[in-house]
């Protein structure tokens, strides 16, 4: 079955939806694949640890804030393992800290759930001793 990318409610077309929004710095296309009751949760450890709700909250409180401490950064998304409304995410994140000049490549998995064509949960789990590292 093919479906079309841009308006697919498949759960893993649109967490890809959301990371190539993300990748272009289109954050109304980002929001645009968020519930407006979303829960997004950076792990404990991570410099932006919580849990943020709206969409407006998730792009001013995590990607506005990543975008102004490191330069390119990006989630380079390699292996979806999706299971009905669940789609895990392996990947990598790749900037350089902004106050440091230290760059960072490590492993993340994310944890999607998708209910009618929107996320509506993300979990992140990732190293966040070398995002630390990076930063002092």
């Amino acid at each position: 079955m093919t479906y079309d990318f841009d308006t697919s409610p498949v759960p893993a077309d649109v967490v890809r939806r959301q990371y190539l929004a993300s990748a272009a710095g289109d954050l109304d296309a980002l929001r645009s694949t968020l519930a407006p009751d979303v829960e997004w949760t950076e792990m404990a450890g991570f410099p932006l640890a919580g849990t943020y709700r709206t969409p407006e909250g998730v792009t001013s409180q995590v990607m506005e804030r990543l975008a102004a401490e490191w330069d390119d950064w990006a989630v380079h998304d390699d292996t979806y393992v999706a299971d009905g409304e669940n789609v895990i995410v392996l990947a990598r994140y790749t900037a350089v800290n902004k106050a440091t000049g230290k760059a960072i490549d490590v492993r993340v998995a994310h944890h999607f759930t998708v209910r009618g064509g929107l996320i509506v949960r993300f979990e992140q789990f990732v190293d966040t001793a070398k995002v630390r590292e990076a930063m002092r």
